[in-house]
């Protein structure tokens, strides 16, 4: 492969042994897709400065705004086609950095075990709790490699829209730390020597000493079965809107879907992540028996995840049409809408919440009585004028019959609107 890039673009073949960046292999991916970025932005500002026009439609305004738009379009679907390699090439990569960071964690509960058994010295709780870092790196290390082309340890927190899951991510972080907190338990009864020593460790697994733990354990888990289940059916019924994402990011716990700082998700994940905290810290104190989470922290994290959930009911909903009107320039008569006119539709919801890139706007499509018509993309420096999330421009088909007819958005998440119905006049 690196001879034939070699002879087509005068590569070096040794550039694919590390720092590859034709992107046409997966350890170019990302400067790939970061090269067709940047080659469409300049497009697009060119084009939206009226530069790169071909005379042939340069004198007619829809002329050229089709002919733009038809060439953004197919700019965007080779951006998106290089995103989609770099984000493959991208998981592919990431089990090892998860690995790499559980290990770093097992080193740093030694550094720190050993920082504190100065003057304390080293005991069998110390161990133990080495012992179970070790088991639970080796498992999430083994379970990393065989999700290896999914993300690694991370696979399991992925979102079907390619994002990471607030709910999943939390619920997670509590499983491996009882999880983690048992086998210390484990570990300290298989050394334990007496009869005293063992019933006491036993009795630290009893329900009364970790009732609040495990309540909130079930908790967590459960919402993060019932958000799955919440936001599927919702997004079956056209009540919300999911886009998938380019690839997982780590704002993805803390954001909503077009990255905008999520109250609900900010809150769930930094009171979980004190009761955690809290729990560590008691198990490092008593490591004889579970956590004993007070009852108060606990109800603490019940309202967290409540609000949580609220939240999750209460994002999104379906587009609405409130008005179409006949577009019109400046200097431009009043007059009623007739086929080849350009009409506004006004409304709210026609951009989903992570559909602000180029390809996912070029599969917008208004429905004009019996006629598909694929909303135009108008560029602007920047960004784009057309489509917005309140406001459609697009022209009326001569294959429309004059007459009333509905009129109808889907948008990029496949999501149809009301209808709306407009006289169109000869």
């Amino acid at each position: 492969m690196a001879v034939q890039e070699a002879r087509q673009g005068g590569a070096d073949p040794a550039a694919h042994e590390g720092g590859c960046t034709c992107g046409d292999c997966p350890h170019g991916a990302r400067e790939g897709h970061r090269r067709a970025v940047a080659a469409f932005l300049v497009k697009r500002d060119e084009y939206a400065t009226g530069q790169g026009l071909p005379a042939a439609v340069a004198h007619s305004a829809s002329a050229s705004r089709q002919w733009v738009s038809e060439e953004l379009a197919q700019a965007a679907e080779a951006v998106a086609e290089r995103g989609r390699a770099e984000s493959a090439a991208w998981l592919a990569r990431l089990w090892r950095r998860t690995a790499v960071v559980v290990w770093a964690g097992v080193v740093v509960l030694l550094l720190v075990q050993a920082l504190t058994a100065i003057g304390a010295g080293w005991t069998s709780a110390r161990t133990a709790g080495l012992l179970s870092a070790v088991l639970v790196a080796g498992a999430l290390t083994a379970a990393s490699w065989f999700h290896r082309a999914r993300g690694g340890a991370l696979a399991p927190v992925i979102g079907e829209d390619n994002r990471l899951s607030t709910s999943r991510a939390v619920a997670g972080s509590w499983v491996l730390f009882l999880a983690f907190a048992v086998l210390v338990l484990v570990g300290r009864l298989a050394a334990a020597s007496g009869h005293r020593e063992r019933d006491a460790l036993i009795d630290g697994l009893e329900l009364a000493r970790g009732a609040g733990v495990v309540t909130v354990l079930a908790v967590v888990c459960g919402i993060a079965v019932l958000v799955r289940r919440v936001v599927g059916l919702r997004v079956q019924g056209q009540r919300l809107q999911k886009v998938r994402a380019h690839r997982p990011r780590a704002a993805d716990l803390l954001t909503d879907d077009s990255g905008r700082g999520s109250f609900a998700d900010i809150q769930y994940v930094v009171i979980n992540g004190v009761a955690l905290a809290f729990a560590a810290v008691r198990l490092a104190r008593r490591p004889d028996q579970l956590p004993d989470l007070p009852w108060g922290l606990a109800v603490v994290v019940l309202v967290s995840a409540g609000t949580y959930l609220a939240g999750k009911y209460a994002e999104g909903g379906r587009p609405v049409i409130l008005s179409v009107v006949r577009a019109r320039e400046a200097g431009d008569l009043d007059a009623p809408i007739r086929t080849g006119d350009d009409i506004e539709i006004r409304g709210t919801g026609f951009v989903p919440a992570g559909a602000q890139g180029a390809d996912r706007l070029a599969r917008m499509v208004v429905r004009v009585g019996a006629v598909n018509v694929h909303v135009p993309l108008v560029p602007v420096v920047g960004g784009f004028d057309n489509p917005t999330d309140d406001l459609l421009t697009v022209p009326v088909p001569a294959e429309v019959e004059p007459g009333r007819v509905d009129v109808q958005v889907v948008t990029a998440a496949g999501v149809e609107t009301n209808r709306y119905t407009v006289d169109i006049t000869e």
